[in-house]
Parts: structure tokens; C-alpha cells; sequence
């Protein structure tokens, strides 16, 4: 009997159990329904104009985020870098909104040429193979300016658009869609988002500001401030010993054609997709060059 009496007890409390359950289900249930929050269409269409690979490069946490606010205030369109004109259009027409033919896109320069032999060193770095942690100690290599060539830009990038090749951060276009992750992970700043008004662009691969017979002394292909180029044409000018560009106003043509080849040193040169082919990232790889 109290063998009975038990198992009685133990099924009515499971009965029970179970009834609450689906209660508290039923209840919750109930609530989701009528506390439920609509999505906003016109947030979810903006999402799928996106490309979703959430890199940040707008200042948003991810494309949910970003997509929300570019609803809420359309002055927003256009920071989607890897979506680019196409993403800004499309997210243009879901808003009814005509939008102007804006700058350029932008995509990382490294502002730098020097390969390993082209680098002078003080000595052997035997530390973490960081730029940040090489760049903390003095004279790691004789240039200041140079790339250390240790890669914290191919860590920071999510689309394998760059690549250590003999010992300097060298970009693919094919892949970079410019959301400047690289440029932001460089603790020497040598890699800066430029409007590509033309492809491919002339830039100047250098950043040191040294004068001109102390930026030979470091290095073979740093720019000494001649100033052939500026005699060319006034879209460069010599500041801080150093030739630079004003890149929105790049145009090809005689003059800036005239500017690349006489430059002694070789650092004004062509990046983009159609880069000739000698400045391209896939052709370096295919003769052997380490990566």
C-alpha cells in the first residue's frame, strides 16, 4: 500500500509539473505575441544591400548596425566601403533618394617600397615579430619611416589583400575593398586610404622625412626631396623633405608620365588593379618572391 501510495504521489506531482509547463509556455507565448516588435522592412532591405562581413570600416559595430542607422539618417550612405557606389545606390533607391556622384573610392597606398635589400639595419631584431613591438625599440632598421615588414596589416585584414613580400606590405586590388583595417594597424602610419580617381594611380611610395643625403645613407629607394616632380607638374609639392601628391586632383598625363620616370629614386610608381603588370602583388609571388 505505501509502495502505491507513493508511486501515486510521484505521478501526480509529474502531472503537474507538466500542466505548469505548458502554462508558463502558453503565457509566454502569449506575451511574445503581443510585446513581439515589428522589424523595420525597410531596415532588413538595407541589410541585404550590405555585404555583411561586418569589418567596421563605416563606424558601426556591423552591417545590422549600420543598416539601422542609414535609416534613421541617410547623410550615413556611402560610409559602406566594400560595398562602394553599388551598395550607396542600392541603398539610395530603398530610400526614394537621389544621391550625388560622390568622391572616389578609397583604397590603401603603402606609402613605402623598400624591399630587404633595399633596407639598411643596425642589427639583427630578435624580438616578437610585431611591428608594433619592433617599432616600441630604437633602430630596428636604419630607416624610421620604412616598413618593418612584420605584418600586423595582413593580421588586421579579413580579405587576404595583403602580403609580406621581401620585407615590405604590399596590396592586392584584386581583393582590398578598401575598409581600412591595414591602415589602421600600422603603427608607423604608412599606409593611408587614397580616393583612386583613376586606376591605376600614381602615388609616392615613401614616408621619410629625412633630408636627402641622410634618406640615402638608410635606404636605396627613399625619395630625397629633389624635387624633379614638382617641376612637372603642381600636383606635388615637397614638404618636411618628402614629395607628396594631392591625389583627389591625380590625373594621368604627360606631365605626372614625365614626374614617374625621372624621379631618381623610382618612388613615385602605379597602384591598382591594372597596375603594370612588374608592380603587381601575383606577379612578385609567381617569381619566387617570399610572401
Amino acid at each position: 500500500m505505501m509502495a502505491l501510495i507513493d508511486i501515486n504521489s510521484i505521478l501526480w506531482a509529474m502531472g503537474l509539473m507538466l500542466t505548469l509547463g505548458f502554462v508558463f509556455a502558453l503565457i509566454l507565448l502569449i506575451a511574445s505575441i503581443k510585446l513581439r516588435v515589428e522589424a523595420d522592412p525597410t531596415v532588413q532591405q538595407i541589410h541585404e544591400a550590405l555585404p555583411k562581413i561586418d569589418c567596421g570600416a563605416c563606424g558601426f559595430a556591423g552591417c545590422g548596425s549600420y543598416a539601422e542607422a542609414v535609416a534613421a539618417d541617410p547623410k550615413l550612405i556611402g560610409r559602406c566601403a566594400p560595398g562602394g557606389a553599388d551598395a550607396a545606390n542600392r541603398i539610395a533607391a530603398i530610400l526614394n533618394l537621389e544621391i550625388s556622384a560622390g568622391g572616389a573610392a578609397q583604397y590603401p597606398v603603402v606609402h613605402c617600397s623598400a624591399h630587404t635589400g633595399d633596407k639598411r639595419y643596425h642589427g639583427d631584431y630578435q624580438g616578437i615579430r610585431s611591428c608594433i613591438s619592433a617599432n616600441a625599440l630604437p633602430h630596428v632598421q636604419a630607416c624610421a619611416f620604412g616598413c618593418l615588414g612584420f605584418g600586423d596589416c595582413t593580421r588586421a585584414c579579413k580579405f587576404d589583400a595583403l602580403h609580406i613580400i621581401d620585407g615590405l606590405a604590399t596590396v592586392d586590388y584584386d581583393k582590398c575593398t578598401g575598409c581600412t583595417a591595414c591602415s589602421k594597424a600600422c603603427p608607423r602610419n604608412l599606409i593611408e586610404m587614397v580616393p583612386f580617381t583613376q586606376d591605376p594611380m600614381l602615388v609616392v611610395a615613401c614616408s621619410n622625412k629625412e633630408n636627402g643625403k641622410t634618406t640615402r645613407q638608410v635606404c636605396d629607394v627613399g625619395c630625397i626631396a629633389c624635387g624633379i616632380c614638382k617641376k612637372q607638374t603642381d600636383l606635388f609639392a615637397i614638404d618636411n623633405n618628402l614629395s607628396r601628391m594631392d591625389y583627389a586632383r591625380y590625373a594621368p598625363g604627360e606631365a605626372t608620365e614625365t614626374a614617374r620616370t625621372k624621379c631618381p629614386t623610382k618612388v613615385i610608381v602605379f597602384r591598382g588593379k591594372k597596375a603594370p603588370a612588374e608592380e603587381v602583388v601575383q606577379d612578385a609571388q609567381a617569381a619566387g618572391v617570399g610572401v
